[in-house]
């Protein structure tokens, strides 16, 4: 089979490789569609992840396809099926998924390998995080499940019940989920992004007040302006710099919460006013990854139709053209998907 090989920084091939061979617990997969992914992008920029992916190695990890052979062990999962699999599982028996932080897990099982023709699911993966796909989804919508998990999972760490005001940094395809996600849950939306591209899309998600952050302005004044004086009740950092960082916690009302969702470059340090953050009681959090029960949440999202990916993948390419893809992703943050076609 075709597949993509990540050899080391900005170094990806599409070459030859043996189609995986599965145990008695394990599934094989064809791939019907594969999405490009902001970590993806990362990851092929620095050449590895330190927790996900080391090189030599099959790339990427959104995908959705047909199962073409089960393990003699497996129940529940025959040939035929359409399946969604998430890139990860979690042991269940460690000390942080007793406590149900299995995002955490001190075992977590990654797996690689969605742009490729066909991907092995392993055996833990099969247990606790494949899933048969709806008959009115589409592979891509499918596939997006993966990464809408992780916005679940953010906004609801952040406790949205009597929410009313939600302002989100960063328009990339996550942030434009936290947009529409948000409006879903009944709040008005802030968004802010660098370019007017963005900002027509986070509109089309259901943002009602748009802020270009190029321009010099004070945007935490705009922001509590447009708020009352006070400020949102939870600013979402969906970019991934330190300044960006340090502006949504400017951005929140006196007992708000702040998600710094976008994981920054390692060793970056953020300066944080005490002062505020004490006396104002600000909640900051900062959401990882996601669990089993987030990835059901986001194939019931989808299933609804709360989010589909008309609205974040604007493009097809065949699986030849994937290093020109992510070449193109690189130029600059808040590109939509791409669904590679294996």
């Amino acid at each position: 089979m075709m597949a993509a090989v990540l050899h080391g920084k900005e170094s990806l091939t599409v070459e030859p490789v043996a189609v995986p061979e599965i145990g008695p617990d394990d599934v094989l997969v064809r791939v019907r569609a594969a999405l490009t992914c902001g970590t993806d992008v990362k990851v092929f920029q620095r050449g590895y992840h330190a927790r996900m992916i080391v090189p030599p190695a099959l790339f990427g990890h959104e995908l959705a396809g047909d199962i073409v052979a089960v393990g003699e062990n497996v129940k529940g999962f025959a040939a035929g099926m359409r399946v969604v699999a998430a890139n990860s599982a979690p042991c269940g028996k460690c000390f942080y998924c007793v406590r149900e932080k299995e995002n955490l897990c001190e075992d977590l099982l990654f797996n690689n390998g969605a742009y490729a023709q066909y991907i092995r699911i392993p055996a833990r993966i099969v247990q606790k995080n494949l899933y048969e796909i709806p008959s009115h989804i589409s592979y891509q919508d499918a596939a997006l499940v993966e990464p809408l998990a992780c916005v679940i999972r953010g906004l609801e760490e952040c406790d949205m019940r009597g929410v009313g005001t939600v302002a989100v940094i960063g328009l990339g395809p996550i942030g434009l989920m936290f947009v529409r996600l948000a409006k879903v849950y009944g709040a008005k939306v802030i968004a802010l992004g660098r370019r007017k591209t963005q900002l027509d899309r986070a509109a089309r998600m259901g943002a009602s007040e748009l802020l270009c952050t190029a321009d010099a302005v004070d945007h935490a004044s705009l922001v509590k302006q447009m708020t009352g004086g006070r400020g949102v009740d939870v600013a979402i950092e969906a970019v991934g710099t330190p300044e960006t960082w340090q502006l949504a916690a400017r951005l929140v009302r006196r007992g708000g919460v702040v998600n710094f969702f976008g994981g920054c470059p390692n060793d970056s340090a953020v300066a944080l006013d005490t002062n505020t953050l004490h006396y104002s009681e600000i909640t900051c959090k900062a959401s990882f990854h996601h669990t089993p029960a987030y990835i059901r949440k986001a194939l019931d999202a989808v299933s609804r139709g709360d989010v589909l990916a008309r609205d974040f993948v604007n493009s097809e390419e065949p699986l030849a053209n994937l290093l020109e893809v992510m070449r193109h992703l690189m130029s600059h943050n808040g590109h939509l998907k791409t669904a590679i076609i294996p």
